[in-house]
This record gives structure tokens, C-alpha cells and sequence, in this order.
């Protein structure tokens, strides 16, 4: 096959560019530019797809032998993924900019010109296995579950599973991974893995909030609709989250509370007791299905639900109902916002997501 090996600078997906070049492949390597900033450093292990990383990922290439490119898609990623993560904060949601950039630029844009340019596949170093099913391609969790990375995934269509390979999906652990980069002589063999979010890399997603959406005084409320403190900008705040608020009326019965929700319309801010972050449904419109649907999803049928990317799945039932997806766990979740990724399983396969939209309160407000 033609692949095209999207290397970001990173260990992972130099060892699986090795690998697809070792199993008779014709590879080629390309790097994102995503960064305007075209002189952005790495700080750390914060941050990716900077001038450091470019040029990481240019010596593998050249070690393995195959040609590299870096191809400017700064402007597609600032349009469907920087200024939907900003949308989503000023609507009052939490995004997952991870999801979006393999959603619109990994597995939409990249794989897009990959075919247009004739290669067959594209390669990446993610955590996930690929298997023939029944009904076709399926996605299914790594062989690691530590280092499972299916959820981020969890938005890629039937299309784009069948022109994508995952050379690492079968490898044990990452630690091994890195002993192979060593052994090849990679000098990223150990490069730390970058973690926040890759446009942030200072890593203070407030400020960037701040600066961008802007910071204006508001209320915080308790569940009754009673002023209980004020803040700076409710974008500052997501769901579950106990630091920082300032409170001037104590709960009636001394415990701690949490954002319950954030209202950006009337720049309100919802808190209460840890209980009510309980949440017995979540669902949303914006859903997709990993290969094929499930047999008559508009009938109730079981799964397991992942909110987080490193959350425990949970037990659930869900079903097409008015246009959305609904799910309802088993036992309710915590701490759930509108705008993460809700992913779900049947077993190790991924069977599609939902993008949050709206959840229902396992605890009654008069309660």
C-alpha cells in the first residue's frame, strides 16, 4: 500500500512510520504545521506540532529513508478546532480539542489530500486495533489499556477506519515501544509525551480564555436561583469543579460545593453539593457510528459509555430517540458537561460517540 505516515515529532508515531516502511509499505512522511507562529518552541512536555518537533520528525524520516514533507494546515486548524474550542466555552460547554483535531484535521483534512494524492492509508501512532467484523471494519481498544487511546477515535466513520492503519495497536506497552525507537536509533526514543492542550502550551487555559472570550462579572448561584458569590467570567469555569470559587454564603449544611452548570447567556454561574453532579442520562445530537451502526438503534440497545479519555466505562443503555443519541448508565456518572465526548463500547469495540448536549441530574433540584 501507499502510506501516508503523519508524524508529529513524537515517539509513537516514528515507530509506527518504522513499522509500516519494515511490513513493505511505500511510505512517506508528513508533518502538521498547525501553529500561525511559525517559530513556536516546545516548552517541556507541553504543547506539540512545534519547530522542535518538525525537525524530530525530519531526522526519522531521513533514518528510515523516505521522503518528508511538512504540510501548513494552521489555517483549517484554527477554523475547526482553536475557534470551535473558544464557540463551545462561550456557549457554555467543556470541549475536547483532541477529538476535534482527529475528527477535522487527522482523519478529515490529512486523509482527504492523502487520497487525493493516491496513497491508500494513513498511518498514525495511536493506541487502537483494527478488525474485521460481521458487518465490516471495526474499531477496537489497544492491547494495552493503560495506554488505549479508542476514545479519542471514538469520532472516525466506516470511510476513514478503512484508509487508516495502527501500526502499535497489538504492542503491549509504550515502554517497549520506546525500546524499539532506541534500537533504531531514534534520537525521540526518550522524548517525553506532550500533554495539555497543543495550543496552550503555558498550559493556563484561563488566561487563554480570558484574553480571548473575555472576562465580565457575573453571579454564582445556588440551585434555588439564590446569589451565593460573584466571579470574573464564567467561561472560567467547568462542571465539577470545587477551586476557585468565591463564595460568600456558606451551604446550609458546611460541605464543600461544585459547579453544577455554567449558563453563559446570563453569565451565571450553578453550584451545589457534590451529590448533584450525579448524572442519570446524558445526550446529544451530534453523533457519529465507528462502522457500522448497531441493528435498529432507534430500539434501546446495551453498551458501555466512556466520558473521559481515561475513564472507567460504565454500563449503559442507549437509543436514537428525536434526532438524538441518549444514553443512560447504569449507575450515574459523575460530573458530566455539555460538550465533552461521550464514546461508546460493546465489549472492546468502539461502536460510535455523541458530542454532549444536554444531562439530566440524578438528584432532583428540591432535594
Amino acid at each position: 500500500m501507499r502510506i501516508l505516515a503523519a508524524m508529529s515529532g513524537g515517539v509513537d508515531s516514528a515507530v509506527a512510520a518504522a513499522r509500516a516502511v519494515d511490513a513493505g509499505h511505500d511510505v512517506v512522511g508528513v508533518h502538521l504545521a498547525l501553529s500561525r507562529a511559525g517559530g513556536t518552541l516546545r516548552t517541556g512536555s507541553r504543547g506539540c506540532c512545534t519547530i522542535e518537533d518538525a525537525m524530530d520528525a525530519r531526522r526519522v524520516a531521513d533514518r528510515l529513508g523516505i521522503p518528508f514533507y511538512v504540510w501548513d494546515f494552521s489555517e483549517r486548524f484554527r477554523d475547526d478546532v482553536i475557534d470551535d474550542f473558544l464557540s463551545e466555552y462561550r456557549a457554555g460547554r467543556t470541549p475536547n480539542p483532541c477529538m476535534r483535531c482527529n475528527e477535522r484535521i487527522k482523519f478529515a483534512a490529512l486523509l482527504e489530500r492523502a487520497l487525493e494524492l493516491g496513497f491508500d492509508a494513513v498511518c498514525t501512532g495511536h493506541y487502537a486495533t483494527l478488525r474485521e467484523g460481521p458487518s465490516g471494519l471495526e474499531l477496537h481498544r489497544s492491547s494495552e489499556e493503560a495506554k488505549d487511546q479508542s476514545y479519542v477515535l471514538g469520532v472516525l466513520t466506516a470511510e476513514q477506519l478503512a484508509h487508516t492503519y495502527f501500526p502499535l495497536g497489538t504492542t503491549p506497552s509504550k515502554a517497549l515501544v520506546r525500546a524499539e525507537a532506541e534500537e533504531r536509533g531514534f534520537a525521540v526514543a526518550a522524548k517525553p509525551d506532550s500533554y495539555d492542550i497543543c495550543f496552550i502550551p503555558d498550559g493556563d487555559t484561563r488566561g487563554y480564555l480570558a484574553e480571548r472570550v473575555g472576562a465580565e462579572r457575573g453571579a454564582i448561584v445556588d440551585r434555588s436561583g439564590a446569589v451565593v458569590g460573584d466571579h470574573d467570567g464564567a467561561h472560567a469555569f467547568t462542571v465539577g469543579q470545587r477551586r476557585g470559587l468565591r463564595l460568600g454564603v456558606p451551604a446550609d449544611d458546611g460541605k464543600p460545593r461544585f459547579v453544577l452548570e455554567v449558563r453563559p447567556v446570563t453569565n451565571t454561574v450553578v453550584v451545589g453539593p457534590k451529590e448533584a453532579l450525579a448524572t442519570a442520562e446524558i445526550a446529544g445530537s451530534r453523533y457519529t457510528w465507528a462502522g457500522a451502526a448497531p441493528d435498529a438503534p432507534e430500539r434501546a440497545f446495551a453498551c458501555d459509555v466512556q466520558i473521559r479519555a481515561h475513564a472507567d466505562p460504565v454500563p449503559a443503555v442507549a437509543v436514537v430517540r428525536d434526532g438524538e443519541l441518549v444514553v443512560t448508565p447504569e449507575a450515574p456518572l459523575d460530573g458530566v458537561a455539555p460538550g465533552q465526548t461521550a464514546v461508546l463500547y460493546a465489549g472492546t469495540r468502539v461502536l460510535g460517540q455523541c458530542t454532549i448536549d444536554r444531562t439530566v441530574s440524578a438528584v432532583p433540584v428540591d432535594a
